[in-house]
This record gives structure tokens, sequence and C-alpha cells, in this order.
């Protein structure tokens, strides 16, 4: 069992969220703390007032809100989860944030290589080669095939 454990999540995936938040529970000790963290790009609209869009501050805000929703919806009652929500390059972001919590394991869900998200896989090879803790990477639910889907229905 972990004592300290951090899941990254893309804020734009519930079914990622509700995948790792299962596999946290089965993995954290029962006095273990779960982190959980969400990188997004700050955009120019911090930088550059007068380009539209929405500003930073703006951004993390709607990223925290995603993640409190993932956890009121799929972490137990009984457990409690810290909510990291950090700007900039997701996998130096994940890293670093693994080495200031002192984390046991990092669980990501991959995607792979695909036309949707094509950093993606930087992202996690990234993390796995450089991470300060064990880096558990779970297939995404596309790519475990039908069983994975019909026991995530059970």
């Amino acid at each position: 069992m972990y004592r300290k454990l951090l899941i990254a999540i893309d804020p734009e995936d519930d079914g990622e969220g509700k995948r790792a938040i299962e596999a946290a529970m089965e993995l954290l000790a029962d006095d273990g703390e779960l982190h959980l963290a969400s990188a997004y790009s700050p955009g120019g609209g911090g930088f550059f007032p007068h380009v539209t869009g929405e500003a930073p501050g703006e951004k993390e805000a709607e990223v925290r809100d995603t993640l409190d929703l993932l956890v009121r919806k799929y972490l137990p009652l009984n457990r409690n989860a810290n909510l990291h929500v950090v700007a900039g390059s997701a996998g130096e972001k994940l890293v670093g944030l693994a080495g200031q919590l002192r984390a046991d394991l990092m669980i990501l869900v991959s995607r792979g290589c695909s036309g949707y998200w094509p950093l993606r896989r930087a992202t996690v090879e990234y993390v796995s080669v450089n991470a300060p803790c064990r880096v558990l990477v779970l297939p995404s639910l596309e790519k475990a095939g039908p069983q994975a889907a019909d026991e995530e229905g059970d």
C-alpha cells in the first residue's frame, strides 16, 4: 500500500478520472494521502491582455471545479483528496509536484498517440522517465477493450 499517491487527470475526460480514482483506492493505505492534479496551458490571456480568451485565473478555477466534481462523484465518502492545478508543461509540472509532495506513486491514464491529443504520449513518457517516484500508467478505456467497458458497467 502507498502512503502518498498522486493522480494526474485530464479534466476533459470524466472516464479517465473515474478509472484513476478507482485504481488509487485499491492502492492507497487507509491513512494515506490522495492528491489529484491537472496541468493546463495558461495560453495568451495572462501575458497578452489584448488577446481575447480565458484568463489564467479563470482557467485554473474551471479546472479546479472539474477536479472537485470528480472527487465528489467517484471518491468514497470516507476519503479526502488534495487538489492541485498547475499551469505550464504538463510533464514538467507533474514531475515537480510529485517531488514536492514526496509522492510514493503517480497514476496516469494513457491514450497513447492519437490525433485527438498528440502530445499526450510525450507527457506520459516524460513523466515515466523523470518522476521521482513509481509511475503506474493505466490504459484508456478505449484501449482496454470491451471487457474493461463491461466491468465498468458492473
